[in-house]
């Protein structure tokens, strides 16, 4: 979609929720237009296609509770990426926890990416996202939005609620360490 449909499909969304006669078919046009999105933004950090899909069932049961609460401050496209982006980190906490340590986590993350149905691409695609898994969270989420969803630092500081400067740093930094790390890998 182009910015302008984006707008109209967001006006349109938000009119219908705001319309109790049409709330419902609102909510249906949200889901429709944002769901694959969000899937592939939640996926991206969790890999698991079962654990993506319980992610995004839960960011829908939030958006549906808070719409009514949704101002227009923000686009309705970045409110959506910050309660997705929450349920994820919500999501790795407690996976955190649960296996004791950033360590043992990414080891379990790896072995989704390599054992996974789902998960499918050739080596040097593994060999990425191998690298990906070894950045902390907030800097794989960076740059998953910046790189794979091409999403502006402007929009990517909004969702974080951060500066664009800390974004542009975080992406840097992040990018760098993915590159040293292939580096070693590839030879």
């Amino acid at each position: 979609m182009n910015r302008m449909d984006v707008k109209e499909t967001e006006n349109k969304i938000l009119e219908w929720i705001h319309t109790k006669e049409s709330k419902e078919s609102g909510f249906l046009l949200l889901v429709e237009t944002y769901q694959e999105q969000l899937y592939w933004h939640i996926r991206k950090m969790v890999l698991s296609h079962d654990d993506a899909k319980d992610i995004l069932q839960e960011v829908f049961i939030r958006v549906w509770q808070n719409i009514g609460k949704f101002k227009g401050e923000s686009k309705l496209f970045t409110w959506l990426y910050r309660i997705a982006t929450n349920e994820i980190s919500r999501f790795l906490d407690g996976k955190k926890r649960m296996h004791k340590n950033q360590e043992n986590l990414r080891e379990n993350l790896e072995n989704e990416l390599e054992n996974s149905p789902w998960v499918n691409g050739d080596e040097i695609q593994i060999k990425l996202q191998k690298a990906i898994l070894q950045l902390p969270n907030k800097q794989r989420l960076v740059f998953n939005m910046r790189y794979f969803d091409e999403l502006s630092y402007e929009e990517m500081a909004e969702i974080l609620k951060t500066s664009v400067n800390s974004m542009k740093v975080s992406f840097f930094h992040a990018k760098t360490k993915i590159e040293e790390i292939l580096k070693t890998e590839i030879i």
